[in-house]
């Protein structure tokens, strides 16, 4: 769960939850709405509504909290407040289960200072502070309607842990009180005893220990080691437990297993397969959306909500000193009525006019569906387009190379449809390292001539590891740790100085877009590596039917 601050305003404690607002995080997002009374619907000035942003406005909508839409970075060069007041108001009546749902307050920030407005500002530079919204949370979104009086009962929303506290448990307190040394029980698949050591509640961004909390309030306790996110804490002999949220299907995977390359053990404090799974078992606690399987060949098939959700956790384990190979990252098929389905989602792009054509020819490869098109500003357009899962991995980095970086591009899961045909490579070849040693700027010269190069001179490689992109279809193999023959005669033209375009430096996020079936990212602390699965060339030969590529 994301940070929970308290403010004291003119005698009324606010709570305030700040959550993802991404579908990746959807079970993030629905133990946190499932706390609150209310909600700030934060809306960027300049882009509009996000897709994102129809995802959490629904299920807030579901839940019946009050909605008050603040739109953010009124200061932007290209922000546009009426029409972006337009999109809001179009999103809410297409989303709204109840005519009051389409009555609304609205204010108008600028963040970076920290300004709010009832309305929007001529000079934004006049005084400004937080205390409008302050008055509009306490006018609009009710106070909490549970009951003090009852046996205490609590949603664990949340697990963090300390290193001197040990388990903290985090939740709402939906009815009763809580007090320090209370016995308790937990309701889960079975009903456990347990007891509270102590009870906290948030001060500002602080934890502040407490002798009583009640009703309403959002609670940090200690003392329950044996809980999991969803279950219930009761009052001894009450073993009615609180509903839950529900988690949404994972709809890719990817596999995970220790580093098995030359270079191996080398940057990671973590290397062992047991350490691995001791981990992943720890994040399947927290991350109720997660999917974990061991395969028989050691590795581990883990199920996320998408791209951005396994970067994450991939992210954090590079972070905290994990060294791990991950393959390229598949969706996740089911059956619906007998039909096999994929995932779809729907695509919001917002590109420059120049790029229009790149935009429209590349996602016509990928079988997208045009939605809607219209102009954000007088240089840029907006498209949004429907199309499948499998489709969309690798394109984001793509059209981020093909508009140098210019491109806005977000996805949000749609639903499970039936399978489409089959996806062509969309990818061009690679280089691949023939020998292990040190990268030299002589056989990166060559390697330049054929592609573009990911590693720099000085770098370690080893045979079967990807240094380049070639600028034709087909893979190809190349000697970049090659150095120039020395001789005793001298030429003007051959001992020049080599010069060298800069290296191509992925983020992890483009790494995995980047994969095709038969290769593998190595993760370490230090470095991303893309290399093959099979690292010699009588290998990779021997597997070639096994290795063709489709998406």
């Amino acid at each position: 769960m994301a940070k929970n601050i308290s403010v004291n305003y003119k005698g009324t404690k606010i709570n305030i939850i700040d959550t993802p607002g991404h579908s990746d995080f959807s079970g993030e997002v629905e133990r946190t709405l499932g706390m609150a009374d209310g909600a700030l619907l934060i809306v960027d000035a300049q882009e509009g509504p996000m897709p994102q942003t129809r995802f959490v406005l629904k299920r807030a909508f579901e839940l019946n909290l009050k909605v008050i839409v603040v739109i953010n970075k009124i200061d932007k060069p290209n922000a546009d407040i009426s029409k972006t007041i337009h999109r809001i108001g179009n999103l809410f009546l297409e989303l709204a289960t109840q005519d009051e749902q389409l009555e609304y307050p609205t204010l108008y920030s600028v963040s970076r200072t920290g300004k709010v407005f009832a309305t929007p500002p001529v000079d934004f530079n006049q005084e400004g502070s937080v205390v409008p919204l302050l008055d509009e949370i306490v006018k609009y979104i009710p106070a909490p309607t549970n009951s003090q009086e009852g046996s205490f009962k609590m949603l664990a929303s949340s697990l963090d842990y300390d290193s001197h506290l040990g388990r903290i448990v985090i939740g709402k307190i939906f009815r009763g009180t809580v007090k320090p040394g209370q016995k308790v029980i937990i309701i889960g698949d079975t009903v456990k005893s347990g007891q509270i050591d102590k009870v906290f509640l948030s001060n500002g961004l602080s934890r502040e220990e407490v002798k009583e909390a009640y009703a309403g309030d959002i609670v940090a306790i200690t003392g329950i080691q044996e809980i999991k996110i969803g279950q219930t804490i009761s009052t001894q002999g009450d073993t009615e437990s609180l509903a839950s949220a529900k988690i949404t299907e994972p709809t890719l995977h990817v596999t995970v297993g220790p580093n098995t390359s030359p270079l191996s053990g080398r940057e990671g404090e973590f290397t062992t397969a047991r350490q691995i799974e001791e981990r992943l078992a720890r994040e399947l606690e927290t991350n109720l959306s997660l999917k974990l399987r061991k395969l028989v060949n050691g590795k581990y098939e883990v199920s996320g909500k998408g791209e951005l959700h396994l970067s994450v956790l991939l992210e954090t384990l590079r972070r905290e000193g994990y060294e791990v190979e991950v393959g390229k990252p598949e969706v996740i098929y089911k059956e619906v009525n007998g039909k096999k389905c994929e995932p779809f989602e729907e695509v919001n792009i917002v590109v420059p006019n120049e790029y229009l054509g790149t935009i429209s020819q590349e996602i016509g490869k990928r079988f997208g569906h045009l939605i809607r098109m219209e102009p954000v500003t007088d240089q840029e357009t907006e498209f949004v387009y429907r199309m499948p899962t499998r489709a969309i991995l690798g394109l984001r980095s793509l059209l981020l190379t093909a508009t140098k970086g210019t491109v806005i591009f977000n996805s949000q899961f749609i639903d499970f449809e039936p399978v489409g045909p089959n996806l062509p490579k969309m990818r061009r070849g690679v280089l691949i390292a023939t020998n292990s040693g040190e990268a030299l700027s002589y056989g990166l010269q060559a390697a330049q001539e054929r592609g573009v190069t990911f590693v720099e001179p000085g770098d370690n490689l080893y045979e079967g590891q990807i240094v380049g992109m070639n600028a034709k279809a087909e893979d190809i193999e190349i000697n970049a740790c090659k150095g120039k023959q020395l001789t005793n005669m001298r030429s003007k033209s051959s001992d020049g100085v080599i010069q060298l375009v800069p290296a191509i430096k992925y983020s992890l996020e483009q790494c995995l877009d980047f994969l095709e079936s038969d290769e593998l990212l190595e993760i370490t602390p230090k470095n991303l590596r893309l290399r093959k699965k099979y690292l010699t060339t009588v290998e990779r030969r021997r597997h070639r039917e096994e290795l063709k590529n489709t998406y």
